[in-house]
């Protein structure tokens, strides 16, 4: 009887299968002629990998969260928006399937919170074209964008909790350390070979909608270094994690001196203070002196390795022509000089000057999701993300925004102090909190809300630190089962 029933879920699971792959065919065939052979090339390529997706699930997962790093030099290509589009598409689909066999769909109650925020967040998406914001319809597709941009974190979020129970949390960490590998090979070549690399991988052409390219900056296979420098966080945390929890010191070691010294190759300045925030964070509930010394000498490092070059230097004196250090200039000359002194601190003030008298004309609601760029007429993001979720969603959107990151936060702290004292689990929440805190700080200058890698890996991590780890003080014995807590 259990073998007829396998027999019958198999059956409708290879027909499930054969349902979408010929939906894929159908789909594939009607973007003949009209489409460019790179599409064409990655439609053919999705029937044969939903078979692989669906046989040897575990495996296409990891290798999707590790593929996401490679993707962004194709971004002109839309090669990252495909791949958010397919990892959905894979989702609801594996999703559906698990439904439609009876078995479980694995989430958590921060999920189903997620899954409200973002819906939540579809209002402004239904709002604009019936005229409720302060732009009209013909700006939807922008804002239905930066939705589907959200929803991805979601699915991604999803996804990986399928994984748990299969795979111990520990080796998805490992692998995600295999994520680093194709950026950190090109910031490589940037730095000692830069004349071997194409157009699209050099260190000075990240620079479509921004200021300027400002010489050379380290970026890898990221977009932009900014985004680069948070995701070089992330994993300097992920570093810092590894080496309490491994024997092996010394390569950990060595791989945390090499994130150091690109995360001050992509010469971000806000990435001074994030890094330091996170040192702070992390040190703070234990000082000791070997975390003293240890948490100080990192940001030695960090800011010794900034000032040591010209732009470094020339980076932080210019804080001293901005109203931040400079008693005499206030902020309406800061806003005239932002024009002619180069000084990007004084253009991010005229910036959010521009944005925020925009945000006064619609300030319940504001102008809708992705649309802040088209209230500027140099079309930059605000390189600020409060002000950002203020003049896209109006004060409703503000909150809802701050409100979504202090419940990580909680979420967080309920899952630290429901691990054991000690334990690898509670190790990584501390980590994933000290960046998490840091993340606010970028904020005030960055547009870190558009770092859609760190995101993506950023969810995997808030995923996999909610699972059940199976451990134990290590003061008890091992025959000592101690029953999980309710977790948020």
């Amino acid at each position: 009887m259990l073998t007829k029933q396998r027999s019958s879920h198999s059956s409708r699971l290879g027909l499930l299968i054969g349902l979408a792959g010929v939906g894929v065919g159908l789909a594939t065939g009607f973007l003949i002629g009209s489409t460019k052979p790179l599409y064409l090339g990655l439609a053919l390529g999705a029937i044969p990998f939903l078979f692989y997706f669906f046989s040897k699930f575990e495996q296409a997962v990891l290798g999707l969260l590790v593929l996401r790093t490679s993707l962004d030099p194709f971004s002109g290509q839309q090669v990252p928006a495909m791949f958010a589009l397919g990892l959905d598409v894979l989702t609801l689909l594996y999703v559906t399937v698990m439904l439609l066999r009876r078995q479980t769909v694995r989430t958590d109650r921060f999920w189903w919170f997620f899954a409200g925020w973002v819906l939540l967040q579809g209002l402004w998406v239904v709002l604009l074209p019936l005229g409720g914001l302060g732009l009209g319809a013909g700006y939807l597709s922008d804002s239905i964008r930066e939705w589907i941009r959200l929803f991805s974190w979601l699915m991604v979020y999803l996804l990986v909790m399928q994984l748990k129970d299969r795979i111990p949390p520990q080796k998805v960490i490992s692998v995600l350390f295999l994520a680093l590998i194709s950026p950190v090979v090109v910031a490589l070549m940037q730095v000692f070979i830069p004349s071997l690399l194409p157009p699209i991988l050099s260190a000075h052409s990240y620079d479509v909608g921004s200021l300027a390219s400002e010489g050379s900056r380290i970026r890898g296979t990221i977009g932009h270094p900014n985004g680069f420098v948070t995701l070089l966080l992330l994993f300097i945390g992920l570093t810092w994690w590894k080496l309490k929890q491994s024997r092996q010191s010394l390569l950990w070691l060595l791989l945390l001196g090499l994130l150091a010294f690109f995360y001050v190759s992509t010469k971000a300045l806000f990435g001074l203070m994030m890094v330091a925030t996170f040192v702070v964070v992390l040190v703070a509930p234990r000082l000791s002196p070997v975390n003293l010394i240890g948490g100080v000498l990192f940001v030695v490092l960090v800011l010794g390795l900034f000032a040591s070059s010209e732009f470094g230097r020339e980076r932080l004196s210019s804080l001293a022509n901005t109203p931040l250090l400079n008693p005499d200039i206030d902020v309406s000359r800061a806003i005239l000089l932002s024009g002619s002194d180069n000084n990007s601190f004084n253009w991010r003030i005229s910036q959010w000057y521009s944005l925020l008298n925009a945000w006064r004309q619609q300030p319940i609601l504001g102008y809708g999701l992705g649309l802040s760029t088209h209230l500027v007429s140099n079309g930059l993001l605000p390189h600020n993300d409060y002000v950002r979720a203020l003049v896209e969603g109006g004060i409703v959107g503000l909150v809802t925004f701050l409100v979504f990151l202090v419940v990580q936060g909680v979420r967080l702290v309920q899952l630290m102090l429901s691990a054991p004292r000690g334990s690898a689990q509670r190790d990584l929440c501390e980590i994933l909190l000290a960046i998490l805190l840091a993340i606010p700080v970028g904020m005030i200058t960055e547009n870190i809300w558009s770092h859609t890698t760190l995101f993506f890996y950023w969810m995997t991590l808030m995923a996999v630190a909610g699972w059940n780890w199976n451990e134990h003080p290590p003061e008890r014995s091992a025959a000592v089962l101690v029953s999980p807590a309710r977790r948020f």
